[in-house]
């Protein structure tokens, strides 16, 4: 469906564009909300407060979903609500079901992140096949850092550094929006200030 995306401001677009149009899962236009929408009346807008940002690359993907643990939230009080790793990991005695289970939890946890793309590779068959049904884009192998944290960009000196593509016309619809004023308040307060997550032109999270 046609969708209007607003909000402050677009991070990599021209001065002054507020706006991205999307259709099916690819940008149509991006520039000033008040043309995009005069060009497309029928658009169905989603307004937001802060930053359009592309979606961001977790390159730290297979340390949190083949070395971590993302607990249910019914064993909160059990296992808490962060990642198990080490000790705590290997007493669970984890089989091909629970990490699958947990994948698409910590896939979750990513996007309400902004996250739209994870870096490979991933050596589980349960764990594959989570981030094959979640959508996201998988990139090549790479460098990891060296702490691994569902923020992206706590691993990078400066967001863009973690934008996992640029946000082009007719390229990919992966987006993510952060309630922040500027890109300066995005690198001090993290990621998880994110409020939306659009991949492939599906809005898959919003912050309620």
């Amino acid at each position: 469906m046609l969708t209007v995306h607003a909000a402050d401001a677009v991070i990599g677009a021209p001065d002054g564009a507020d706006s991205v149009a999307v259709d099916g899962g690819a940008v149509v236009a991006i520039g000033r909300y008040a043309e995009l929408t005069a060009a497309r009346p029928r658009a169905r807008v989603r307004r937001w407060s802060g930053l359009i940002t592309p979606g961001l690359l977790n390159a730290a993907a297979p340390a949190l979903l083949e070395a971590a643990y993302h607990p249910d939230p019914r064993e909160a009080d059990e296992h808490g609500t962060e990642p198990l790793t080490g000790d705590a990991l290997t007493a669970l005695g984890m089989d091909d079901a629970r990490w699958g289970a947990s994948a698409r939890r910590g896939l979750q946890r990513m996007l309400r992140h902004g996250t739209t793309a994870v870096r490979g590779p991933f050596t589980r068959p349960a764990v594959r096949t989570a981030v094959a049904r979640s959508g996201l884009r998988v990139h090549a192998p790479g460098p990891a850092p060296e702490a691994a944290s569902l923020d992206p960009l706590a691993s990078v000196p400066e967001p863009a550094d973690a934008f996992a593509a640029e946000l082009t016309v007719g390229g990919p619809a992966d987006l993510a929006v952060f309630d922040v004023p500027d890109l300066a308040a995005l690198r001090t307060e993290g990621a998880g200030r994110c409020t939306a997550t659009v991949l492939g032109g599906r809005l898959v999270f919003r912050r309620s």
